[in-house]
């Protein structure tokens, strides 16, 4: 393997690319690329995010340019603020803009979740409510039901600075709590682009023997599947239940 095979364009939130690229190089498989390119989102906040709308299609066609194979808008709190359909109807325009499949973190969730029949999940987060009851509502658009949250409510800003260390503790902790309080959950979907929760999942898995979602797991799975028959490598499956299911 020389050279990739596969280019995956994420377009992060932030003006700065760490643990998603960080994350993304442990569960890709050999030979897929991430480009990335950013938006400068200050808050959760819809005035927030439609701020940066203008600046989203600039992204796009940057990576556009870059020929990638696929165009993704990291940030399911963008999303969540945005509703599903004004989300789904910008990846309709991406894509006819640019001619290259458009998914978000969000939508690749769904996608997943919908592969593994799960219709019932435990969300755990590090959000303020709102953006809880934001998300809550668009999965319940795609018709899967959060039956119980657990949360550490932070600011942007204070998730931008989190310890990588002490966010995995976290996840364990947050993760453990919503599985044992819903045990008719279907699954666990921790979302976050900023949250370093990787080597979480398979302990979580593990011991509660449920598959555990995270954006970085999600958006990989989707652009993997999508890409059907060229999928020249496999990712690892002891990074959790969402990539061993490809």
């Amino acid at each position: 393997m020389i050279s990739p095979w596969y280019q995956l364009g994420y377009v992060i939130p932030h003006l700065y690319t760490d643990l998603d690229a960080y994350q993304f190089y442990r569960v890709a498989p050999e030979g897929m690329m991430l480009v990335t390119t950013g938006l400068d989102l200050t808050d959760y906040t819809l005035a927030a995010v439609e701020r940066e709308l203008p600046v989203l299609w600039q992204r796009f066609d940057l990576l556009a340019n870059k020929k990638v194979d696929r165009i993704s808008l990291s940030g399911v709190p963008v999303a969540s603020a945005l509703g599903r359909k004004k989300m789904r109807e910008i990846l309709a325009e991406g894509e006819a803009r640019t001619g290259i499949p458009c998914d978000t973190d969000l939508e690749a969730h769904i996608a997943t979740l919908q592969h593994l029949g799960a219709k019932r999940i435990a969300l755990a987060t590090r959000w303020p409510e709102a953006v809880n009851a934001a998300l809550t509502r668009y999965l319940a658009e795609a018709g899967i039901e959060v039956t119980a949250c657990r949360s550490r409510a932070r600011s942007l800003a204070e998730n931008k600075q989190s310890s990588a260390a002490d966010d995995h503790l976290l996840a364990l902790d947050l993760g453990g709590q919503v599985l044992r309080e819903a045990p008719d959950a279907q699954a666990l979907l921790m979302p976050g682009g900023l949250w370093f929760a990787i080597h979480a999942v398979p302990l979580l898995e593990a011991e509660h023997g449920r598959p555990v979602l995270l954006n970085i797991l999600s958006t990989t799975w989707a652009a993997l599947h999508a890409a059907g028959e060229r999928m020249l490598h496999r990712p690892d499956p002891r990074w959790g239940r969402v990539l061993a299911s490809l």
